[in-house]
């Protein structure tokens, strides 16, 4: 499992927006073959900072998903409502026992 953390860091004037774009790339990213799970999240102390949670089963499943039109609209927009660059972190996960 591919696990990825991506905090975004969102201009406050702008967070509707961006709201809206997210919420269209979570519901068509939900859709995709290999994605686990895909969500996003507040920070609890800087209102302006977000992270997407993001579990894919492989690699190749990242891969489609970094081509999909939905995934590359919305990183076409992403300079509308950012205020920093993506810090995304990647990981190899494996399910600990139940």
């Amino acid at each position: 499992m591919i696990i990825i953390h991506a905090t975004l860091q969102v201009n406050p004037e702008r967070e509707a927006q961006f709201l809206a774009e997210a919420d269209a790339l979570i519901a068509a990213t939900h859709q995709e073959e290999g994605n686990v799970s895909y969500e996003l999240y507040r920070h609890t102390s800087r209102s302006n900072v977000f992270i997407m949670v993001e579990e894919w089963r492989d690699a190749e499943a990242v891969a489609g998903h970094n081509t999909s039109p939905h995934f590359t609209g919305f990183a076409a927009k992403a300079g509308e409502f950012l205020t920093a660059p993506l810090d995304v972190k990647v990981y190899q996960g494996e399910p600990v026992g139940k």
